[in-house]
C-alpha cells in the first residue's frame, strides 16, 4: 500500500478528506442561521433546531447504518456513505424550504455518524496495531481542519453568495473525497461474517458501557463550556465581537495539535493516555475559569482547551474499539453517537447553569467537574481491568 513521508498509508488521508466535508457541513450552518431564518421566514431559534437536529440524526443514524451494513464490505460501505453525504448536501442546496432542509440535514447526519464509526474501524486496519490511534487521530484531523479552514470559509461563501453556494461548496468536497475514497483505499474485509448478533454482543461487556459513559461526561465538559465561548469572551473577558473569531483560530490550532499528541500517546499506553488526556481537559476547564478575567491568559486558555478537547478523541474512540475486539463497527460507531451526546448534553447543562444564579462566569468550574465525572468511569474502567486482566476480552465474560 502507498504510504506517505509520515510513514501512515496514503489512504487514511483519503478519509480524513471526508472527515473534513462532513466537519465543515455540521458546523457551518451555525454561521448561515441569519441567512436561512430570512430565506425560510423562520425564527433564529427556529433556524437554530437544523443544529439539534443534525445531531439527533447523528446519534440515531450512527448505530443504525453501521448495524445494517455490518456484513458488506468497507469499502463499498465508506463509498455508499460519501454517497449518501453528497445527496443529503445537494438536498441541502436545492432545499425548496424549512423542512425539506431539516429533512436533508437528518440525512446528511446519518452518513455522519456511520462514516466516523465505519472509518475509524477501517484505519486501524490500515496499521499496525501499535499505530492505530495515531491512524485514527489522522482520520479525525479532517474534522479539525474543518474548524480552522472549512467552517470560516464556508461561512464567508454562504454569506457572500447566499447560503446555499454553501451547500454546493461542500457537495464539491463530498466529491473528491468520494474519489479519492474509491481510488486510494484498499478493499479491507468482507466485513462482519457474524451478523448482527455479534455486534451487539459488544454491548454485554461492562467495559464497553463504561468505554460510552466516560466518552459522554469526559468529553461533554468541552461543550459545556465552549457551546458559550463568544459570550464568555465577550461579556467576561471584555474582547470586541470582531475579536472572536481569530481567538478561536487559536481553538482551531489547538485541536490539531491535541489530536495529534493524545494519537500518538494512545498508541503507547492507552488507558494512560485515556486517564491522562481527560485530567488535563478538567484541569484546562477549571484554568479557563479563572483566564477568562483577562485578555492574555483567556487566549491562553482557548488554544490549551482546542488541545486538550480533541486530545481526547483518539484515546476514548480507541478504548471502545479496543473493549469491542471481535465486533468493533456497532460500538464504534456508538462512541461517535456518544460524542454527540456529550455534545448535546453540555451545551444544556451549560444552559442551565448560565441562568442560574451562578451565572456565565461559572461554566469553566461545572465544566471541569463534568469532565472530572468523566475521569472517576475512566479510572474505575481501569481498575476493573487490573482485576479482570486474566480473563480474555474476547471470552464472552460480563466484563
Amino acid at each position: 500500500m502507498a504510504a506517505s513521508r509520515s510513514g501512515l498509508p496514503i489512504a487514511l488521508y483519503a478519509l480524513a478528506a471526508t472527515a473534513f466535508g462532513i466537519g465543515t457541513t455540521e458546523f457551518v450552518i451555525m454561521g448561515l442561521l441569519l441567512e436561512v431564518g430570512r430565506d425560510f421566514d423562520v425564527s433564529i431559534s427556529a433556524a437554530g433546531l437544523l443544529i439539534t437536529g443534525y445531531a439527533l440524526g447523528v446519534v440515531v443514524g450512527a448505530p443504525l447504518l453501521t448495524l445494517a451494513t455490518s456484513s458488506f464490505p468497507r469499502k463499498p460501505v465508506l463509498l455508499g456513505l460519501t454517497a449518501l453525504f453528497i445527496l443529503g448536501n445537494l438536498l441541502c442546496a436545492l432545499a425548496p424550504d424549512y423542512w425539506t432542509l431539516m429533512i436533508a440535514r437528518v440525512v446528511t447526519a446519518f452518513a455522519h455518524g456511520a462514516f466516523f464509526g465505519v472509518g475509524a474501524v477501517v484505519a486501524t486496519g490500515l496499521v499496525p496495531k501499535e499505530r492505530q490511534a495515531t491512524a485514527i487521530a489522522v482520520m479525525f484531523t479532517g474534522a479539525t481542519l474543518a474548524n480552522i479552514l472549512g467552517v470560516p470559509f464556508g461561512t464567508y461563501i454562504g454569506q457572500a453568495f447566499g447560503w446555499r453556494a454553501t451547500f454546493w461548496a461542500v457537495t464539491g468536497i463530498a466529491i473528491v473525497a468520494f474519489l479519492a475514497t474509491a481510488f486510494l483505499v484498499p478493499a479491507i474485509d468482507a466485513g462482519s461474517k457474524r451478523g448482527w448478533a455479534a455486534e451487539f454482543g459488544a454491548f454485554k461487556r461492562k467495559q464497553v458501557w463504561l468505554g460510552l459513559l466516560m466518552t459522554v461526561l469526559g468529553y461533554g465538559g468541552v461543550f459545556t463550556a465552549f457551546t458559550y465561548i463568544a459570550p464568555i469572551l465577550t461579556e467576561v473577558t471584555g474582547f470586541d465581537e470582531s475579536t472572536v473569531a481569530p481567538v478561536l483560530i487559536l481553538f482551531g490550532a489547538g485541536l490539531i495539535l491535541g489530536n495529534i499528541i493524545g494519537g500518538r500517546f494512545a498508541d503507547r499506553s492507552l488507558m494512560p493516555a485515556v486517564t491522562g488526556s481527560l485530567a488535563f481537559l478538567a484541569l484546562v476547564l477549571a484554568f479557563l475559569s479563572l483566564a477568562q478575567f483577562h485578555s492574555a491568559t483567556a487566549i491562553a486558555a482557548v488554544f490549551m482547551l482546542g488541545a486538550a478537547a480533541f486530545g481526547t478523541v483518539s484515546p476514548l474512540q480507541m478504548r471502545v474499539l479496543q473493549q469491542a475486539e471481535g465486533a468493533p463497527s456497532l460500538a464504534s460507531a456508538a462512541n461517535i453517537a456518544a460524542f454527540n451526546v456529550g455534545n448535546a448534553g453540555g451545551a444544556a447543562l451549560g444552559g442551565v447553569v448560565i441562568d442560574s444564579p451562578l451565572g456565565l462566569q461559572a461554566l469553566g468550574w461545572i465544566a471541569a467537574l463534568a469532565t472530572l465525572s468523566g475521569l472517576v468511569i475512566a479510572l474505575w474502567s481501569w481498575t476493573l481491568d487490573r482485576t479482570l486482566s486474566t480473563q480474555p476480552i474476547h471470552s464472552g465474560a460480563e466484563n
